[in-house]
């Protein structure tokens, strides 16, 4: 999970290291896992990399009119929840 960072640096290598991680596990689980559940972690590959880019995108462009720690602080608490979804459908697989 990731908590208020101190720069935009910052939280973008967190949310690009915590999405390569997930990427990982699921490319192990392709590797790894039977063919008939090819199809499910494939479409999970690519809602990883659909949730990686969209919130790398969303810290360099704020909402203009809205504080910047609010803003972030609820593109955090997003991101956080993406990734709980993500890894529950990772342990139903």
């Amino acid at each position: 999970m990731i908590q208020l960072m101190a720069s935009k640096r910052e939280l973008k290598k967190e949310i690009t290291q915590l999405s390569s991680c997930l990427f990982a596990e699921c490319v192990a689980m392709t590797l790894y896992g039977a063919k008939e559940r090819e199809a499910d972690l494939k479409e999970l590959l690519n809602s990883i990399l659909r949730i990686n880019n969209d919130y790398i995108r969303r810290i360099s462009h704020p909402e203009p009119g809205m504080k910047a720690r609010n803003y972030y602080g609820n593109l955090i608490e997003c991101f956080n929840k993406d990734v709980e979804e993500i890894v529950d459908h990772i342990n139903n697989v």
